[in-house]
């Protein structure tokens, strides 16, 4: 008997030090993720303003009509584009499908159920499987809409309905 136990000892042991190596994998693959995700947001903020500079280069050298200039400021949403921080008067439509399907999930709550919503929750609201790869997307993209001021990230890391001018941000910023 005792060497039975002491071969689930072992085995015990094993798993322990498995799953702690693989917990401080997932830190760092977690800053790895991040930094990519600051990195993205960079070079998209970058190909975005100089496709401002050469419009408003343009404008300067042609006439630009109420359609065209309305046009110009307002592009239409494209997958994976970047959230614009929220102001007052800003539609949802502005956001790309992604984000405004994870708004969708508040707004087609109960009003009895209006507390704060985990990331797992918002994916299961959004018919996804709750993976860690969808759960972690999800909360990505649900804290990139907090940080711009579209929702609301409560300290217990769940997030609410809220919106709320984002501190620096202009009405024809890109950021």
């Amino acid at each position: 008997m005792a060497s039975v136990l002491g071969m689930l000892e072992e085995r015990e042991t094993a798993a322990r030090v498995r799953v702690e190596g693989l917990r401080e994998e997932a830190v760092r693959l977690a800053g790895v993720l991040e930094a990519a995700e600051i990195e993205l947001d960079r070079r998209v903020i970058a190909r975005e303003e100089l496709v401002e500079a050469l419009a408003a280069s343009a404008a300067g050298t042609a006439a630009v009509t109420g359609a065209k200039a309305e046009t110009a400021c307002s592009p239409a949403p494209v997958a994976g584009s970047i959230v614009p921080p929220w102001r007052d008067g800003l539609p949802v439509t502005v956001l790309a499908p992604d984000y405004q399907r994870i708004l969708s999930v508040f707004d087609e709550r109960q009003p009895a159920d209006q507390g704060p919503l985990k990331a797992r929750q918002i994916t299961v609201g959004l018919g996804l499987e709750t993976t860690s790869a969808k759960v972690e997307g999800v909360r990505s993209k649900a804290r990139r809409l907090a940080e711009r001021g579209w929702l609301l990230q409560e300290t217990s890391g769940a997030f609410s309905v809220g919106r709320r001018p984002v501190a620096g941000s202009v009405a024809g910023s890109s950021v």
